[in-house]
């Protein structure tokens, strides 16, 4: 099931000391800003929520993980001040999950694009199957994955950052990406995905809370400045994408 709500939905469940948030959206779990914003606002109640150790972030439905920021959004922006909180978007979201108590958990089913890379990078640590291939396609309109961009250097490295984002065409298969450092292991199935996703969630949520706590501050250590540099990074964007070239890109993609 996906659910049909124009601002997409957003489900949280515990049990074992595990939290689970299920992002959705009909347009292939894309994220318009008000659905950014309630998982900014998820992430931050679920790290101090002391009946919680762990996190798992999935999206809904059985074909793309997430398709990144909303195009409809993205079209209908035309000032600087709309275009950087529009961008802000993921900033909140990525700082939410880097300052987050608890580990998070990606479990990724399907294709991912844009902010949903940088979503997954992002991560602690990522399970997916074969078919969740990645792309970022933000130079090919006109701007590019500047506010995610530390997430995914972090994760895999400059030069597999600079393939990706200069490739902006090209799709990288779920291998690909494994061996780059984004997922940790790659599966045949969601079945199979699922069910080590449980194991391995399970085994993290028996451990001591506050020894997890301690490994995620090392996680993230040298990371501070992002408190500031993804919303430079984000002005940036929200300038570009009133130039002429992407205006006239996304034009394409009206409806």
């Amino acid at each position: 099931m996906t659910t049909s709500r124009e601002n997409g939905s957003l489900y949280t469940n515990i049990e074992n000391k595990i939290a689970t948030i299920e992002f959705g959206h009909p347009a292939s779990n894309s994220f318009p800003s008000e659905l950014l914003d309630r998982l900014e606002t998820e992430i931050g109640k679920l790290s101090n929520d002391e009946d919680v150790n762990v996190i798992i972030l999935k999206s809904e439905g059985e074909k793309a993980f997430c398709a990144g920021a909303s195009f409809d959004e993205l079209i209908e922006i035309d000032d600087l001040e709309s275009g950087r909180k529009f961008f802000s978007g993921f900033a909140n979201v990525i700082n939410a999950m880097r300052t987050c108590k608890k580990l998070i958990v990606g479990r990724v089913h399907g294709k991912t694009v844009g902010g949903g890379v940088g979503l997954v990078a992002a991560c602690d640590y990522a399970m997916a199957t074969d078919a969740a291939a990645i792309k970022l396609s933000e130079l090919s309109i006109g701007i590019g994955p500047f506010v995610i961009a530390p997430a995914v250097e972090r994760k895999m490295g400059i030069d597999a950052l600079a393939e990706l984002s200069l490739a902006a065409h090209e799709w990288k298969n779920a291998y690909w990406a494994k061996e780059k450092g984004l997922y940790a292991r790659v599966f045949e199935n969601v079945k199979e995905l699922d069910k080590e996703i449980e194991i391995f969630t399970s085994k993290l949520a028996s451990y001591n809370p506050s020894a997890l706590e301690e490994m995620k501050k090392i996680l993230w250590k040298d990371t501070g400045n992002w408190e500031h540099l993804l919303y430079e990074r984000a002005a940036v964007s929200g300038e570009l994408v009133l130039s002429d070239f992407t205006k006239k890109a996304l034009a394409k993609f009206k409806k």
